[in-house]
C-alpha cells in the first residue's frame, strides 16, 4: 500500500508533470520542424545545389537484379542493401534547425528573466532587546 502511495506522490509532483508536458510538446514541435525542413528548406537547398532531392541519395551495396528501377523505394522493396545517406543528411539538418530554434528560445527566455528587476532585499529584523542591553553593558565597560 505504501509503495502505491509513494508512486502517487512521485507522479503528481510538479517536475514529473512538467516533464510529461515538455515531452508531448517536444514531439509535436519535432513534427513541425520535420515538415519545415522536408517541405520548405530542403527544396530550397536542392534548388541552390542543383535540384537534388536528398531523400533519394543512396549507394547500392548489393547487386541490382536486371529490370529493377534505380529508386530508393524500389531497391528497398527488392531487399537490396543500400546506404541511404540522403535520409541522414535530411535528419541531420532537422537536428541542426531544431537545436538552433531551441537555442533561440532559451536565449529569449534568459533575456526575459534578466529584464525583471530583482526584488529589494528584505529589511533587517529589529535587534532583540537582550542584545541591545548586552551592547550597552559592553560600551559602559569600555569607558
Amino acid at each position: 500500500m505504501s509503495l502505491l502511495k509513494d508512486f502517487k506522490d512521485f507522479a503528481v509532483k510538479g517536475n514529473v508533470i512538467d516533464l510529461a508536458v515538455a515531452v508531448i510538446i517536444g514531439g509535436a514541435f519535432g513534427k513541425i520542424v520535420s515538415a519545415l525542413v522536408a517541405d520548405l528548406i530542403m527544396p530550397l537547398v536542392g534548388l541552390v545545389v542543383g535540384k537534388i532531392d536528398f531523400s533519394n541519395l543512396f549507394v547500392v551495396l548489393g547487386t541490382m537484379p536486371p529490370g529493377t528501377p534505380r529508386t530508393l523505394a524500389a531497391l528497398k522493396k527488392a531487399n537490396i542493401p543500400v546506404l541511404a545517406y540522403g535520409d541522414f543528411i535530411t535528419i541531420s539538418l532537422n537536428f541542426l534547425i531544431l537545436a538552433f530554434v531551441i537555442f533561440l528560445m532559451v536565449q529569449a527566455i534568459s533575456k526575459l528573466k534578466r529584464a525583471q528587476p530583482e526584488p529589494p532585499p528584505p529589511p533587517e529584523p529589529p535587534t532583540p532587546e537582550d542584545v541591545l542591553l548586552l551592547r550597552e553593558i559592553r560600551d559602559s565597560l569600555k569607558r
